[in-house]
């Protein structure tokens, strides 16, 4: 079980809003009530709450409560934990499953799948996603790939050609700065300064043989590999094709202050389900593309990722019930309908053949570039450490923008972020 310590260190790393909640938190609850919690945009609540709704009507006298988590969600969610007072259902992302099933936040769910959690239409190897330390410790919702987003209407206008699977990262540099010259607007780059993104980071790492993080915990990478990686950024930075310090230093890692969200750039380095919530905030559309690789013959670097997770906690009233609902939600071909793509592409074969002449046109393209990396993906990576949330808050953001803003080199950029990667993962 997490202490309170363990949970806040890991969760408090998010500040911020209020839970949008109609439901009392500390409420008693019988077997037949459950309670529901997740976090994201106010489309992601209707569409969860549709499903809740589903399985209600499908379910007569069982009731769901459901919790919608703003800002605060992490450190909510933990304070909920280690007071023993977990939601029954909560949603976690892929950066933080593993933590909490390590720490035995989660109900292993390995006895209830193939009898109340169905598995036999999903697609191949989808609970590897899920598994942690050889047990399933929740369940992928769906999945995404990294990609590379553009306006299409910005490379209509200057004419530049938009990057395809064989583009390299040497031709990337070269069309972020001409991209950048052709758009010739104050404060508007060809991109965003990626080197803060360790998602980014991961599939750089992946096409040079490499993993952010290995099956033992500790990283994948060594301060060359941080050098290079450094090294690009810092080049393209000053050669004018990536945002300024200043403009990247306001990307909280949302989709809403992202650079080209925030009209400061024309691509962004993301993944294949925010395509949705991208589109939203932009005037012209948006197009996917594979990132840019090492070598044009050379692996992707691209893998199919768990969208998000959902676990039942270990002390959930009534653990049956609470996997029933995880069946319907991946299963209920009109469950898969409400929720469309939002959380990522279908894991269960048959929902996302109904899904698919479903969707917008927006969202199709989310499928359809799921489906164009078919043939490039490569193997799950490793679980995320315990630490990998720490990490990601306070040593790749901030080593990044140090060296953005001039305060380290690349070298001593390089050797901080293994030596403060080091220090986090073996506490």
């Amino acid at each position: 079980m997490l202490s309170r310590r363990e949970l806040l260190r890991n969760g408090l790393l998010f500040g911020g809003a209020v839970a949008l909640s109609p439901f009392p938190i500390h409420a008693a609850l019988a077997d037949d009530t459950m309670r529901l919690y997740w976090f994201g945009s106010p489309a992601r609540a209707e569409r969860t709450l549709t499903v809740v709704k589903l399985f209600e009507a499908a379910n007569p006298g069982i009731r769901i409560n459901g919790e919608v988590g703003g800002n605060d969600y992490w450190s909510k969610l933990t304070t909920m934990i280690a007071g023993g007072n977990a939601p029954d259902i909560y949603q976690l992302a892929p950066s933080r499953f593993a933590d909490y099933a390590r720490r035995n936040a989660t109900l292993q769910l390995d006895d209830l799948l193939g009898k109340v959690i169905r598995t036999d239409r999903l697609m191949p190897n989808a609970l590897k996603l899920g598994s942690v330390d050889g047990k399933v410790a929740g369940l992928p919702l769906a999945i995404n790939a990294f990609a590379l987003l553009y306006d299409t209407e910005l490379f209509k206008r200057t004419g530049a050609t938009p990057p395809t699977a064989t583009t390299t990262w040497d031709d990337f540099a070269k069309l972020s700065v001409e991209l950048t010259k052709a758009i010739d607007k104050p404060n508007m780059w060809a991109v965003g300064n990626c080197a803060r993104y360790s998602y980014a980071l991961e599939a750089f790492l992946v096409q040079r043989g490499k993993r952010l993080y290995l099956d033992n915990g500790q990283i994948g990478f060594d301060v060359e590999d941080a050098k290079a990686w450094y090294g690009y950024w810092d080049s393209l930075s000053k050669a004018g094709g990536c945002v300024s310090a200043e403009i990247q230093a306001l990307d909280k890692n949302q989709i809403d202050s992202n650079p080209m969200s925030t009209s400061n750039a024309a691509m962004a380095i993301a993944f294949s389900n925010q395509l949705v919530g991208y589109q939203q905030l932009a005037r012209n559309a948006i197009a996917l593309a594979p990132l840019p690789v090492a070598d044009a013959s050379g692996p992707s670097g691209l893998f199919y990722k768990a969208s998000l997770h959902m676990a039942v906690a270990n002390n959930a009233r009534n653990p049956e019930l609470a996997a029933r609902f995880l069946d319907f939600f991946i299963n209920d071909i009109e469950a898969g309908k409400a929720l469309g793509v939002e959380r990522g592409v279908p894991l269960n074969l048959e929902v996302r053949d109904a899904v698919a002449p479903t969707v917008d046109e927006v969202s199709k393209r989310s499928i359809d570039y799921i489906a164009s990396i078919a043939d490039r993906v490569g193997d799950f990576p490793p679980q995320v450490p315990i630490g990998a949330s720490e990490l990601e808050e306070r040593v790749y953001r901030p080593i990044a923008d140090k060296l953005g803003f001039g305060q380290l080199s690349v070298a001593e950029a390089a050797e901080e972020l293994v030596s403060q990667a080091n220090r986090i993962l073996k506490a």
